[in-house]
């Protein structure tokens, strides 16, 4: 059979055809939609595209145990100048019309910077406006070394030009983490720090519970229709809980200006305080100061819980409850400490008051109410000395060589050497120095948290810094008290122990005198190292007391360290004062007593009646049962104590003049001015005494007014 070849040749051709037609076809229509039809298409794609954006979340805020606010996030910006947006940097033309819009609205600018943040005068702001001006400087810093605040950063893109947007006038702001502690310096060390230009944490709270706090970032796509952008939230955006801290506020007070205070006295270079709740284990306060250049003090480190120190004698407790435990030493026990100087294997070591005789013979309960350091050291060193791997793991067992294993980034762990088997790091003087604090190193949340123990009734509790997380006020989960050691002791151990360390405050022979008060009984004991600085040994001094109050049923612990080179150095005399006065401070916080005990019969009790609401000071004087007499009053009113009543007279406030809140309370002060759109700035506690706006003035709206209480 012959094969046709006509026939494969026409199929082909026919093939070739068609498929030139659909070609043709394509790049026709290809050709339209580029060219006749590219208007309709791109109009098109605007009204349907999508952009996928972050939902950014809010960070959670940072509580006091009474729910006070310690750290929030709030925007805040710094404001930049780029002087040759619109093309001011190609363009001659488009620089000499910027430089004229800016002559043109000079003062304007210039004045309304002064008013929202008056770190410059309006002169002053020229001048630095027109140096960057002439310079063509493209990120210029507007506000030199500020950060504004919302309000701030909104008024000021309502000046002349500035409202016109980024592109014409230049003005570029750099949003920042804004993480703002109402309180100021409180507790900052323990808070922590957020790096300012992303939301990351870098310490404290906010590192060591960041997963809580952070919250997660939802996410949103943006769809234009009719030329308009739509916000379509896909994954909406979890907002970080809030944590709750066990700090109190105000025993936070108390506490650094008692260590402020005798620190300036001091000169002292480092001082340290923390407050411990004892059944809890909740750090009430925790103050870590350091003295700079300028002679101020501010926290710059954790010195509480990073620090490692060598404790001096307050670590004398720890080693006599060891032997005492292990059945070596008793109370009635006597030790002959010579006439206050002792030489151990070759080296020389005194009492305090080795200089007036020494203390000779004492017994157990004197050996640490006078905290003689030959007595301890002859006592350990006669029982360890040739067993100090004993010793060692009792300092161990009774819980002050233990780890608390705190969630906080930098936290030290106690360092007390331990013996080799060849002994080759352990020379024979080290059991009696290891016995008195040296040797050793410490942190001072380990030590307070030892003696919190034997207030405790032996319990060792960990301490806690955060009491749980929350949520729109309602507490999601509360983190428990955790338990380190159900008993470090024996109970016969303990109560000698603290038997002995309420005499070292409370009886007359005791060093720890300066610590106790008249009111109630204060147990615990002094410490007093000589350490090294810029490279020699015993040129500074570090001063201590540890203790709980009160004695009988103890509510708090509480450690006092401070650093100095003050000539004379006392545990007792210097860091005793102040756990005295941090005691009766945070014990009279606690203790209530009704107020008929403060009066007689013939007694009317009248408050301080402050000036303000109207309706505020009727409500009061109301329930109290105090007389209140007054004229026809409106919303604002003075008020004036006669005997044993309250006239109350009227105070008028006009929309558009600065009212007089001289004598009001920061609430009815702040809310006086914002209700005329006045902007409050309060400095102080109290009353208002000064107010640096005079009343009657003409004020506008946005006006910044400081407040001065007292």
């Amino acid at each position: 059979m012959k094969f046709d070849k006509s026939y494969i040749s026409t199929r082909f051709i026919v093939l070739f055809i068609i498929v030139l037609i659909f070609g043709g076809v394509v790049i026709y229509n290809m050709v339209l939609r580029m060219f006749g039809e590219r208007e309709r298409w791109i109009t098109l794609s605007e009204k349907l595209v999508t952009d996928t954006v972050p939902l950014p979340q809010t960070r959670g805020n940072i509580l006091s145990a009474e729910g006070q606010l310690m750290a929030s996030s709030l925007p805040s910006y710094k404001l930049y100048m780029d002087f040759k947006s619109g093309g001011a940097d190609v363009d001659t033309a488009a620089m000499r019309k910027k430089k004229e819009m800016f002559n043109e609205n000079m003062d304007s600018i210039c004045m309304g910077l002064a008013e929202i943040c008056p770190i410059k005068t309006a002169e002053e702001y020229e001048a630095h406006i027109r140096r960057g001006l002439a310079r063509g400087s493209r990120w210029y810093e507007l506000c030199p070394g500020q950060t504004l605040n919302y309000i701030q950063y909104n008024r000021i893109k309502e000046l002349p030009l500035f409202r016109l947007g980024p592109n014409t006038s230049g003005l570029v702001a750099q949003e920042r983490n804004g993480r703002k502690k109402p309180f100021g310096s409180l507790a900052r060390r323990t808070l922590g720090e957020l790096y300012a230009a992303k939301d990351s944490a870098r310490s404290g709270i906010e590192l060591a519970y960041d997963s809580l706090l952070r919250g997660k970032p939802g996410m949103k796509h943006r769809k234009k229709v009719l030329n308009k952008y739509l916000d379509i939230i896909d994954i909406p955006a979890q907002d970080g809980y809030d944590v709750v801290s066990t700090i109190d506020v105000n025993m936070q007070d108390i506490c650094e200006n008692a260590l402020r205070e005798k620190m300036s006295e001091l000169t002292a270079d480092v001082g340290v305080v923390v407050l411990m709740e004892v059944k809890t284990g909740d750090v009430k306060a925790i103050v870590n100061l350091q003295r700079y250049d300028d002679g101020n003090f501010y926290e710059a480190r954790n010195y509480a819980l990073a620090s490692l120190m060598e404790p001096g004698s307050t670590f004398k407790t720890a080693s006599m409850m060891v032997a005492m435990d292990d059945g070596y030493v008793h109370p009635s026990d006597m030790v002959d400490t010579g006439n206050g100087v002792e030489i151990m294997y070759g080296a020389k070591m005194k009492d305090h008051n080795w200089n007036k005789g020494g203390y000779h013979v004492l017994d157990v309960p004197h050996v640490l109410m006078v905290s003689s350091n030959i007595g301890v050291a002859k006592l350990i060193d006669k029982y360890y000395h040739h067993q100090p791997e004993k010793f060692v793991d009792g300092l161990k067992r009774v819980g002050i060589g233990m780890s608390l294993n705190l969630p906080f980034v930098g936290t030290a762990d106690p360092h007390i050497r331990y013996p080799m088997k060849d002994r080759s790091n352990w020379p024979h003087t080290t059991i009696p120095w290891m016995s008195i604090g040296y040797e050793t190193q410490i942190p001072p949340i380990s030590t307070v948290t030892f003696y919190n123990a034997i207030a405790n009734d032996g319990k060792m509790v960990k301490p806690r810094f955060v009491k749980g997380y929350s949520k729109n006020g309602e507490m999601i989960q509360e983190f428990p008290t955790e338990v380190i050691k159900e008993h470090i002791c024996k109970e016969q151990t303990l109560h000698d122990i603290r038997a002995i360390l309420q005499r070292v405050v409370c009886d007359k022979d005791g060093l720890g005198k300066p610590a106790g008060n008249p009111i109630f009984h204060v147990s615990g004991k002094t410490g007093t190292a000589q350490i090294s600085a810029a490279g020699k040994y015993g040129t500074e001094h570090l001063v201590s007391f540890c203790g709980y109050f009160p004695s009988e049923d103890p509510k708090f612990t509480c450690i006092v360290a401070i650093r100095h080179n003050f000539w004379l150095a006392s545990g007792g005399g210097q860091a005793g004062v102040v756990f005295s006065k941090i005691a009766q401070r945070v014990f009279s916080k606690h203790e209530t007593r009704d107020l008929i005990c403060a009066t007689d019969s013939s007694t009317q009790f009248v408050p301080n009646v402050k000036s303000g609401s109207s309706e505020a000071a009727r409500y009061v004087l109301n329930v109290l049962g105090i007389k209140a007499y007054e004229d026809e009053i409106g919303e604002w009113c003075t008020a004036d104590v006669k005997g044993g009543s309250v006239m109350l007279s009227s105070r008028p406030m006009y929309d558009n003049t600065m009212p007089n809140v001289r004598g009001m309370g920061a609430r009815d002060a702040i809310y006086a001015l914002e209700s005329r759109g006045l902007v409050a700035r309060i400095r102080g506690r109290g009353k208002v005494v000064r107010q640096s706006v005079p009343a009657g003035t003409l004020v506008n709206k946005g006006k910044t007014i400081q407040l001065i209480l007292n």
